[in-house]
């Protein structure tokens, strides 16, 4: 088609975007400032979503393969009480998949997989982008290199550069209040539940079972912001140690050297746009999100297939990218709301008559209003992108320069 875009960001997001744009017709060049893909992390849930878009991607086959199904599971207490059950099974029949637990790593080998050759370019960083007239736009490279393009899709985290040089009063991402360390088991564990999550006072900790019978789990602590131990694991054996089963063997079956931890950031204040001239904002890059709802991840394969089919079906760029900016602001922003909210009943409670309090509303809530909240997020559809569109568009904006 002769329509080039340039992708800044090799995440998730920004790979995801970039096999959708390659599917519509238009040629990408992927910019990951990582030298090295080391193919660090833990694991990640996807929900039918999220899974959804990866079939628009053609890769979802590929990812329910490598990925396990969650069935079995729910929220419990310290002590091993049950709050909650995970319904796996309603689930997929409301929605046509269970929520599918996957290492982080394996989702990523896939989604570059599924690139042409060459797509990706490791170490390099955008530097500087101008928009040198209508439609026309350039990437300039720290090293001097530049890249003439029709189009950027700006998925460089949660810390994004492009977004800051696009919305500079924006405040940018706040420390939502909660610390996260995480690992995968070096070994299988004998776990009765697919996926758990225990809410302590002011602390969570949860789990999702791999294929290969390893697990991921996640310590979430409600500390300020820059905390870091001395020795992590220990640390966590101290805090989570005497909790209920499993989560003693999870720790026990887990590396030091393994365990990473990172403080979480989202972006508390909504943007007022995810587009600025030929420039799209996706990913943690437009709306960051605490994890508690599992979506931030399916958020940025929405955003990508979204894109795609606009691209695909309007009669422009222009209006493709009006159409990804009405069709996605919305959405992702009320999800990122209710991430936030569910953090804030959930482990982020620490005091003893309000733990009381939710723990006993939980109990009660029957299990189909619980699965319809779910649903709430999970039931989403992709839009259709069949044809590509041809390239063009009328002017968004006057020539201008971005610069770090």
């Amino acid at each position: 088609m002769g329509s080039r875009a340039v992708v800044v960001g090799g995440g998730i997001g920004g790979l995801a975007a970039a096999i959708g744009l390659c599917r519509v017709g238009w040629e990408v060049t992927v910019l990951e400032r990582a030298a090295v893909l080391a193919d660090a992390g833990a694991g990640i849930s996807l929900a039918a979503n999220g899974l959804r878009a990866l079939d628009g991607l053609g890769v979802g086959a590929a990812v329910r393969a490598a990925g396990q199904g969650q069935y079995r599971g729910g929220t419990r207490t310290p002590r091993g009480g049950r709050l909650a059950r995970l319904d796996g099974a309603a689930l997929e029949r409301a929605v046509g998949s269970p929520i599918l637990g996957i290492p982080r790593a394996v989702l990523h080998r896939l989604l570059r997989e599924a690139l042409p050759a060459g797509v990706l370019r490791t170490g390099a960083t955008a530097g500087a982008v101008r928009q040198t007239g209508p439609g026309a736009v350039r990437v300039e490279l720290d090293g001097g290199e530049a890249l003439a393009a029709e189009l950027v899709v700006a998925a460089d985290g949660v810390r994004s550069r492009l977004r800051g040089l696009l919305f500079p009063s924006h405040p940018g991402p706040a420390y939502s209040g909660s610390t996260v360390l995480r690992a995968v088991t070096r070994r299988p564990v004998d776990l009765d539940s697919d996926f758990e999550l225990t809410w302590g006072r002011g602390a969570e900790f949860g789990h999702l079972a791999f294929r290969d019978g390893r697990a991921e789990w996640h310590a979430v602590l409600a500390l300020p912001a820059g905390t870091r131990f001395a020795d992590p694991l220990a640390e966590l054996h101290r805090r989570f140690g005497h909790w209920h089963d499993p989560v003693p063997a999870l720790l026990a079956a887990t590396r030091p050297d393994d365990v990473l931890h990172h403080d979480v950031d989202e972006l508390r204040v909504p943007l007022p746009s995810f587009t600025s001239g030929r420039i799209a904002l996706l990913g943690d890059a437009a709306h960051a999100m605490t994890p508690n709802l599992g979506q931030g991840a399916c958020q940025a394969l929405e955003d990508a297939v979204t894109l795609a089919a606009a691209l695909a079906t309007a009669p422009g760029v222009d209006a493709a990218l009006a159409r990804y900016d009405a069709e996605r602001r919305p959405r992702s922003q009320a999800v990122a709301l209710a991430a936030r909210r569910a953090g804030q009943l959930g482990h982020r409670l620490s005091a003893r008559p309000a733990v009381a309090l939710r723990n006993t509303a939980m109990r009660l809530t029957p299990s189909r209003a619980a699965t319809r909240m779910i649903l709430r997020h999970h039931a989403w559809t992709p839009p259709p992108f069949d044809r590509p569109a041809a390239p063009g568009g009328g002017p968004r904006r006057a020539e201008g320069r971005i610069e770090a």
